[in-house]
């Protein structure tokens, strides 16, 4: 169990190593030839020209300047300066409620710190019911709840204390959902035009013997929205072919890799071999083994695209169907379409960045199954995280660490490594082994069949969410306390079982204070760095970049990692209302975290990154619902505490506070949930009417024509027209009969494209 040296020794530490990154940074961003990997945005947005394309040789790589070097934390004012209007328009939406959402833990957290040191923490420490237990403890343990005497009056002081930290936590999280809501809707209201504001995204089209699938849709449309519909693009099973290309890509960046060694070398020809990474094989000639290569995918790839242009198994039961207006979309959008609720599903279309092209060709009713996989195969990943987390804690305590390795006993002795072992190595251990666990847990969501980017971020965060409560908070208590009072629960009756773990579940406190040490100063720090983008950027700079296009894919910084990154908040959020009433002396530690986290993510959202999509921050209700959810839980484990301590009197005074909670968790999401869920029919009319007033003449079709069309498919000549179908002039000046292929007859408002003949007459039935 770490001591007061031990985590001053870890707060040293990683407070140094904080410093040595910052001041790494701060050395390096000012350095010309690392001006693309600090400032990408800029450079992405044409706004910044290079440094190094100017001045003298020296000058183009080191910054000569000794007046800048004396500026090196300029940075944080500047990060801090931008108002929040321009920020949205710089960032977006997204970006600016992802740092309210570090506002949020400090506007929550500040007053329950400074409430907590004025209240329990003297409460605490006034006592001596540690000293006559045979728990393990240290001096820091004196200022949890664990040091109040069993069935002790003083406890009516933390009960207090978590009433006056739910009231505030949820004053708080209301006032930032009006804030957020109003944002939203202005947001949306002050948008300019974008093709996902007028699509409709159509999944589980019923299969028909007689039409295709986009006569089907046209007809569909024409009949039950004949004055809103405008267009529609079919879907394509693309997959095999965005693999070709990708394939293709990635054979072309080595062919333009050997081709500027040879240019650099022309004494020599480079060589590779055939095999597995290129270190098995037979020797070749490089640059032409790649050539042949890629001519043997380019003729897949025109294969491949010509089968999904021409086979009707390519084209799946899904389509974007885009309207004239905003009002028409939402209509259509958040309607039931026909009186069987499982076919012609509607629902609003991601931004055609957003969409993720693989996931479209999964049968709809396919996504149950999926799902229900991946819901146990989660639950097979938490229950087998287990034994690494227990294995963390088992390295952790000192004990553990004898008994596994004898022959370190006097090395683990010594007063400086015993220090590093309990105050820094439990939090390093659980991060290294926490790194790969994104990955599992988008590639798990992307198998569930979710349609964008978005939607794949927001359910990878919830189940690292949920990961991080099972595993990393309520496995590193239960197997951390168990391993450190092992010998005591071997020795104690079970009648005295559920006070003893009452008594060890505060005291975990000071392993979460070194992963929050860990993971939240150093981590941050090392996020600003961004040590691993930099060294990336002049690999590829040097070995790949030949234009300038090139070189922006080589420096492109994508989006913020959503899906690991707001689960690891609130797990601060967590732990934070957690131990407010119970060990408070976490709370500074998670202040700097927030403090210090909120200062480099809004330098990092201005000058790095380049959010991918706009969502119009649909993931705040989930980032409430999971405060909520701490909140609730921090409640339902001080009531179980207290009875564990010997107080029940309090249970019908606490038993109140989680339904009080549960019952404004409801009350928000009737009141403000609406807003991020569907769009309001009077904002769309409004934004229609002063759109058509300002250019009567926009041609919508035009601009809607390649929106929603696979990126595989955009600037080729592939277009067979199956997904144009309405013409805009004229055609809703007289109503006209238009023959179907299908055996139920139906008149259409238009003439359908797929009329082969120039009469209008209907044709007959057959007999």
């Amino acid at each position: 169990m770490a001591t007061l040296s031990d985590i001053g020794l870890s707060a040293a530490f990683n407070i140094l190593t904080a410093i040595a990154f910052l001041l790494a940074f701060a050395f390096l961003r000012l350095q010309p030839i690392n001006d693309r990997v600090y400032f990408p945005k800029w450079y992405l947005r044409g706004m910044r020209d290079s440094p190094i394309s100017s001045g003298a040789a020296v000058q183009k790589f080191v910054n000569l300047d000794a007046r800048s070097y004396l500026k090196f934390l300029n940075w944080m004012p500047a990060a801090l300066k931008m108002p929040q209007d321009e920020l949205i328009n710089h960032a977006g939406l997204d970006s600016v409620v992802y740092l309210r959402i570090y506002l949020t833990g400090l506007k929550i957290f500040v007053p329950i710190t400074i409430l907590a040191f004025l209240v329990l923490v003297p409460v605490n420490w006034t006592n001596d019911a540690l000293e006559g237990m045979t728990v393990v403890h240290s001096d820091i343990d004196k200022l949890s709840i664990s040091n109040i005497p069993y069935g002790s009056k003083r406890f009516i002081a933390h009960v207090a204390v978590a009433y006056a930290i739910t009231f505030w936590t949820c004053y708080v999280l209301l006032r930032e959902y009006q804030i957020i809501a109003k944002l939203r809707l202005r947001f949306l209201a002050s948008e300019k035009r974008r093709p996902d504001q007028f699509t409709v995204l159509v999944r589980n089209i019923p299969q028909d013997p007689d039409e295709s699938i986009s006569e089907l849709v046209e007809h569909f449309f024409l009949v039950n929205h004949p004055d809103h519909y405008l267009r529609h693009q079919v879907v394509y099973n693309a997959n095999k072919l965005a693999d070709l290309v990708e394939k293709k890509k990635k054979m072309q960046n080595w062919l333009d890799y050997y081709r500027l060694k040879y240019e650099r070398n022309p004494s020599e020809r480079p060589t590779t071999k055939t095999g597995f990474l290129g270190c098995f094989g037979s020797k070749v000639d490089a640059i032409d083994h790649y050539k042949s290569e890629i001519e043997k995918i380019g003729k897949e790839e025109a294969e491949e695209r010509k089968k999904v242009m021409k086979d009707p198994k390519s084209v799946v039961p899904a389509a974007f169907v885009s309207f004239r207006s905003r009002w028409g979309a939402a209509v259509c959008a958040q309607t039931q379409q026909t009186s069987n609720p499982t076919v012609w599903l509607t629902e609003w279309a991601p931004e055609p960045r957003d969409v993720y092209w693989n996931n479209l060709s999964i049968p709809f009713v396919s996504l149950t199954v999926r799902r229900l996989i991946i819901a146990v195969a989660f639950f097979f990943l938490n229950f087998f995280y287990v034994f690494p987390i227990a294995f963390v804690q088992s390295l952790a305590n000192l004990e553990g660490i004898e008994k596994a390795l004898p022959f370190l006993k006097p090395l683990v002795e010594l007063p400086m490594i015993k220090s590093f072992i309990q105050g820094i190595l439990p939090g390093l251990a659980l991060k290294i082994f926490l790194i790969v666990l994104p990955t599992i847990l988008m590639f798990m969501s992307k198998f569930e069949g979710l349609i964008s980017q978005s939607s794949l971020e927001r359910r990878s965060a919830s189940k690292y969410y949920v990961f991080l409560f099972f595993n990393v908070f309520l496995g590193s208590v239960v197997a951390g306390s168990a391993l450190e009072q092992l010998k005591t629960l071997l020795h104690t009756s079970a009648n005295e079982l559920p006070r003893l773990i009452g008594v060890s579940i505060p005291m975990k406190a000071t392993f979460f204070i070194t992963y929050v040490m860990v993971d939240g100063w150093t981590g941050i720090a090392g996020e600003i760095l961004r040590l691993k983008p930099l060294v990336f950027f002049h690999l590829k700079n040097f070995f790949l970049v030949k234009t300038e296009k090139d070189r922006e894919e080589a420096m492109d910084p994508g989006s913020i990692c959503f899906d690991s990154c707001e689960p690891r908040i609130q797990l601060y959020f967590l732990l934070g209302l957690i131990y407010s009433a119970v060990t408070p002396l976490l709370l500074p530690y998670i202040l700097v975290f927030f403090g210090f986290a909120y200062v480099v993510y809004r330098h990092q959202i201005i000058n790095v990154y380049n959010q991918q999509y706009e969502s119009g921050a649909q993931f705040w209700p989930s980032v409430h619902g999971r405060i909520i959810t701490a909140l609730i839980i921090s409640q339902l484990l001080l009531l179980g505490l207290l009875s564990t301590k010997g107080f029940e009197e309090s249970t019908p005074a606490l038993i109140v506070l989680p339904v009080l909670t549960f019952w404004f968790y409801k009350y928000c999401k009737h009141r403000y949930e609406p807003a991020f869920v569907r769009n309001p029919l009077q904002e769309a009319m409004r934004k229609d009417t002063l759109e058509h007033a300002r250019e009567p003449n926009f041609d919508l079709k035009a601009y809607l024509a390649s929106s929603y069309l696979h990126p595989v498919f955009k600037g080729c000549d592939h277009d067979d027209g199956r997904y144009s179908v309405v013409d805009d002039d004229g055609w809703m000046g007289e109503e006209v009969i238009v023959p179907t292929k299908r055996h139920s007859r139906r008149t259409t408002p238009a003439q359908s494209k797929y009329d082969g003949s120039d009469s209008l007459s209907s044709v007959p039935e057959k007999s």
